[in-house]
Order: structure tokens, then sequence, then C-alpha cells
């Protein structure tokens, strides 16, 4: 189990550091809008991306 667990982390550490290495000017933009907006909206976002996420963890399984 643990050797999954670390599988993943690692897949999730190598996608969110693509775009900044491809594209720092992208991601610091990404960085500065994501400022601008509510927490409200920054939960959404979360709660969007965990829904999607155990979606996914349940079709795989």
């Amino acid at each position: 189990m643990w050797e999954n667990f670390l599988s993943a982390i690692a897949l999730m550490l190598i996608l969110e550091g693509m775009l900044p290495f491809l594209s720092p000017q992208t991601w610091r933009e990404a960085f500065r809008k994501l400022i601008e907006i509510n927490d409200q909206q920054i939960r959404f976002v979360g709660l969007t991306s965990m829904i999607i996420g155990l979606a996914l963890l349940l079709v795989v399984s």
C-alpha cells in the first residue's frame, strides 16, 4: 500500500512541476490570478478537484 501511495505522490509532483519548468511566466501569471479570487471560489475548485480525483480512483480501482 505504501508503495502505491508514494508512487501516486511522486507522479503528482512530476505533473505539478511540469508547468513551472516548461513555462514559468504562465505559472507566475496563474498564481497572480489565483490570489485575486475569493475563498469560496478556491474552495469550490478544491472540492471539484477532490471529487474528480475520487471518481477517477473509483473507476481505476
